[in-house]
């Protein structure tokens, strides 16, 4: 690595201004970015470290992690699980112990975040195309052609890539808990609610576990059949002219309704109906059983 270049150009390029406040606790400096240099060559961490010990980024500057071996840096990834950068030797301890912690990282270590930049002192252009095909790293330099400047441009797009995908990690996992804190909130209703879903033509779509349980029926016998199975005409008029009207005015409709089971019991149930809103057009009733009274049809 060339250390000719100067320097001084290596400014925060996102850094709000000094007097701005740093997220985090008042009064603190923001984390660094983690980055890993692996080499067995003390020279080059000391020079890579030298190069970019002026660089900051989005505000936070760098903190550098060493490793000499293959196995010493896949122990240092295992227990340092936000180091953002790792600045890769090829050849260590073996020829391809470079090329070994790539893969653990991806394949063992399951870490695709953490951006993977090699670095050889032996370059070869097939050996560096089959490389970039066969492994999943991020940028591969020879290190007599890894100036400072490229060094630095190099490091920047890194942490630029690693933030973005670090930020869309997190969403990730807030929809993810979203939607297993939805799933939990739908299997508690399931277990309490009759549910049923209605096409356009008010036709049985699909039925819950506890529905076929009230009205003692199987699911095959509800799928694609006529409500009146379970109520016969007429329905109550003001009662179905309310529902009719908040459905099509998009609003949801609630109110107590009977049914009857298999075995001609009545069942009254506190109902609500809501509309899809999207095309074709489904109704979903979800109802709790409020009493069971003996009444043959």
């Amino acid at each position: 690595m060339n250390q000719n270049d100067d320097t001084d150009w290596m400014i925060e390029d996102e850094a709000p201004p000094a007097s701005q406040p740093q997220a985090g606790k008042p009064g603190t400096a923001p984390a660094p970015w983690r980055v890993l240099i692996v080499d067995d060559d003390v020279d080059v961490h000391v020079v890579t470290k030298f190069s970019l010990s002026n660089v900051c980024f989005q505000g936070r500057r760098l903190s550098f992690l060493h490793a000499y071996s293959g196995e010493e840096a896949l122990t240092t990834l295992r227990t340092t699980p936000d180091i953002a950068l790792v600045l890769l030797d090829v050849i260590m301890e073996t020829s391809d112990a470079g090329l070994n912690v790539a893969r653990h990282i991806r394949d063992t270590l399951h870490n695709n975040l953490v951006r993977i930049v090699l670095r050889t002192g032996q370059p070869g252009q097939a050996l560096e195309h089959s490389i970039i095909l066969d492994y999943d790293i991020n940028d591969f330099w020879c290190k007599t052609d890894l100036t400072t400047r490229k060094l630095f441009t190099t490091v920047i797009s890194s942490l630029r890539a690693y933030s973005g995908l670090e930020q869309a990690h997190r969403q990730a996992q807030a929809l993810q808990q979203e939607l297993d804190q939805a799933r939990a909130l739908l299997a508690a209703v399931d277990q309490h609610a009759v549910i049923v879903t209605l096409d356009e033509r008010g036709k049985i779509v699909t039925v819950n576990d506890k529905f076929c349980t009230v009205f003692q029926y199987s699911r095959e016998e509800l799928q694609g059949a006529d409500p009146r199975l379970l109520h016969a005409p007429p329905y109550p008029p003001d009662q179905l002219t309310d529902a009719l009207q908040a459905l099509k005015e998009g609003e949801a409709w609630t109110d107590v309704v009977s049914a009857w089971r298999r075995d001609g019991q009545e069942v009254r149930l506190r109902a609500t109906v809501t509309a899809s809103a999207e095309l074709p057009r489904r109704y979903i009733v979800v109802a709790s059983v409020l009493q069971a009274l003996k009444k043959p049809l």
